[in-house]
């Protein structure tokens, strides 16, 4: 099939970065680089838009390309300058931006940008009269200009100041509203950027992209239901736009609406066969139904539009069950050693290279590129142990035996036995053992919840000095109620008609205590693994968000004995109200597990949780495809495979394992 004409193309392309698409606008552009090198429209576009995303050095690397190609293209001697400004290299910038002034009309963005030249070289006279001209040929552009660069350079304080300035001085200019919400998005200050986008989409309803923001947004607040309805009224707006049905799809998945998200994904790509997001959205969405053969499909039509784009290759290697062949090997480690790609790509081949490698039984590349990728992803994360140790110790301080004695003398929380919580740490086992309750003809499985956390966190109250765990003993039995029946009322819309429900969110292990206060007959099961196959699984996983502790595996193996400890102490304080699974005891005697697992959830014993792998349902975690199988051996001790590279953290963990798996005196 012949390729699209380059004029729609490009056209394509602006639409894209018009709504907001700047990651598939980038792809449509590459692909167009790679077919045609000499098109410089793509080549500066290109340019610009990774300017926009602050990946400056190859930006002006293609901007200086399109120059000497191009010199009398003023947009790409702007654009270049203005990158080489936000570099702080000011002289060769004030080059490129007067060239781009005498190639084009009086433009205000333009004035601002050497008015910020002028100013870093020193040149006060010149600085003044570029900014003065600036603000003579348009005042509230020029401003918004500024700001703008301001924001692209990660000067986020200051972009906000002058921001909010043009959006108090100028109201209906919804630009600098849209920039302000951005910037809201970016500080995760989320209600404040819901606020702006919902006055725009009330002063402009037409305004598509800030329908899209504000789905984005209302996602990030974890209200998914909203961020479907904003997004169907986006829709009703613009049924064609294939960036719509692609955020819808998104918004749908959120809200455990697979099904339908497959759908709103497969419109869109129908709409627009090179959004490599939708593709890639389509790919997730068919894993968790249970269709691989049609996700790997898409993930595999998602890496030919971006190729560079790490996280579709790891898509295919957190299936667990697919395998790369050698062409995939070459390719990944081709893009791994390109160090102008973002960390996080880089991040993403490299544990995709370690899951290739293992598969082909080379443990000890395979650990190199585990460490790699864990390596690069921690230095770009905030994590302190001491922190988490105090935070588990308060909560252990707080929820005491003495706390529960008098709690439960007077009577506290929500009596409904409707949840059943399983916790513990990532890779623990925790999928199966939710799989095979959810096969119960009683229980709906609904993944990992958010909710209990968010619930303990949103008590505390700064105005007030109120602050958790510490406000609970503060609570009478009416609060506590009131608690339990919040968390069951939030977590309504994740379960179907079942009497029971499962939220297997792993680190609710730390708020067992807050569990049994505020829902005391709810069911506890900590799935446990051994420590060792525990710890390696997570730091072979890149979680999509959280988990910063498994990114080094001193402070990961140090967690873990926190981890315990906590375990340890609702066992004292709560006898006999924790269930302990250990995975190697499912996988050895599955039946005999089953059984004592659904004893103590009070339930009536059912084959089909013997047989939970024909169970058809969506699942969501890594674990997906592993748990559409019978039960298997195989992740049984596969810590040993990588013999002393694992030296360091078996000793760590030394006081959890068995004689024969401690390292010799």
């Amino acid at each position: 099939m012949a390729s699209p004409h380059p004029k729609r193309m490009f056209d394509r392309a602006v639409e894209l970065v018009k709504g907001g698409a700047r990651q598939e606008a980038e792809a449509l552009c590459r692909e167009a680089v790679e077919q045609n090198p000499g098109d410089i429209n793509f080549v500066a576009l290109l340019g610009w838009i990774l300017a926009q995303d602050n990946q400056l050095e190859e930006a002006a690397s293609l901007l200086r390309r399109a120059v000497r190609t191009t010199p009398g293209h003023a947009k790409a001697q702007e654009d270049l300058g203005t990158v080489l400004l936000n570099l702080n290299r000011p002289e060769e910038a004030l080059e490129h931006l007067e060239r781009a002034q005498a190639l084009r009309p009086p433009h205000a963005p333009l004035f601002a940008k050497l008015g910020g030249a002028y100013q870093q070289l020193g040149r006060h006279e010149e600085a003044d009269a570029a900014l003065k001209r600036a603000a003579e040929l348009s005042p509230v552009q020029a401003k918004l200009e500024e700001a703008t660069r301001l924001f692209v350079s990660g000067k986020f304080r200051e972009a906000e100041k002058l921001t909010q300035a043009l959006v108090r001085e100028n109201p209906d200019n919804v630009n600098a509203a849209l920039l302000l919400a951005r910037i809201a998005i970016m500080a995760s200050c989320f209600e404040d950027a819901r606020a702006i986008l919902e006055r725009i989409t009330q002063t402009k309803p037409q305004f598509v992209a800030a329908w899209h923001d504000l789905g984005t947004v209302l996602k990030e607040l974890h209200q998914y239901d909203e961020a479907v309805s904003v997004l169907d009224h986006a829709l009703s707006i613009d049924p064609k736009n294939a960036l719509t049905h692609y955020y819808h799809g998104a918004a749908l998945a959120m809200a455990a609406r697979p099904q339908e998200a497959v759908e709103s994904y497969r419109q869109a790509v129908t709409l627009d066969p090179k959004l490599p997001g939708a593709h890639l959205g389509l790919g997730h969405v068919l894993k968790t139904v249970g269709d691989q053969a049609a996700g790997i499909e898409a993930y595999r039509r998602a890496i030919e539009l971006r190729p560079n784009f790490g996280e579709t290759y790891y898509s295919l290697a957190n299936l667990k069950t697919f395998r790369f062949d050698n062409d995939d090997i070459d390719a990944m480690k081709t893009r791994l050693g390109n160090e102008q790609l973002p960390v996080d790509c880089r991040v993403h081949f490299a544990f995709s290279l370690g899951k290739a490698f293992e598969d082909h039984e080379n443990f000890d590349d395979a650990f190199e590129h585990y460490r790699l990728a864990n390596q690069l992803h921690r230095d770009t994360i905030a994590y302190d142990p001491v922190q988490t140790e105090v935070a588990h110790r308060r909560m252990c301080d707080i929820f005491s035996a003495d706390y529960f004695a008098q709690h439960r003398a007077g009577g506290y929380g929500c009596r409904q036995n409707d949840p059943i919580f399983i916790v513990g740490l990532p890779r623990s086992g925790s999928t199966l053992l939710e799989q095979i309750l959810a096969s119960h003809s009683n229980v709906d499985g609904t993944s990992e919840l958010p909710d209990i956390s968010m619930i303990a966190q949103g008590l505390t109250q700064s105005d007030s000095g109120r602050v958790f765990p510490g406000c609970m003993t503060d609570m009478g039995p009416q609060e506590l109620l009131e608690l339990g029946e919040q968390y069951l009322a939030q977590t309504r819309r994740h379960r179907g008609n079942g009497r029971f429900f499962t939220d297997k969110m792993p680190n609710n292990f730390a708020y067992t205590g807050f569990i049994k206060a505020i829902l005391p007959n709810a069911k506890i099961i900590d799935a446990r693994r051994h420590p060792m196959d525990s710890c390696l699984g997570c730091f072979k996983q890149h979680f999509a968000k959280g988990q910063t502790f498994t990114y080094d595996l001193f402070e990961l193996g140090e967690f873990y004995l926190e981890y315990d400890l906590m375990m340890q102490h609702w066992d004292t304080v709560l006898p006999g109200e924790v269930l302990h699974v250990q995975y190697e005891n499912v996988v050895d005697n599955l039946e005999e597990e089953v059984r004592r697992i659904l004893d103590f959830c009070e339930l009536p014993f059912e084959e089909g949780c013997v047989r939970f792998h024909e169970t058809e349902r969506a699942v969501r975690t890594a674990s997906s495809e592993q748990v559409r199988q019978p039960i298997y051996k195989g992740s049984v001790a596969t810590w040993k495979r990588f013999g002393p590279h694992l030296n360091d953290l078996r000793e760590i963990l030394s006081p959890l394992l068995p004689e024969q798996d401690r390292l010799p005196s």
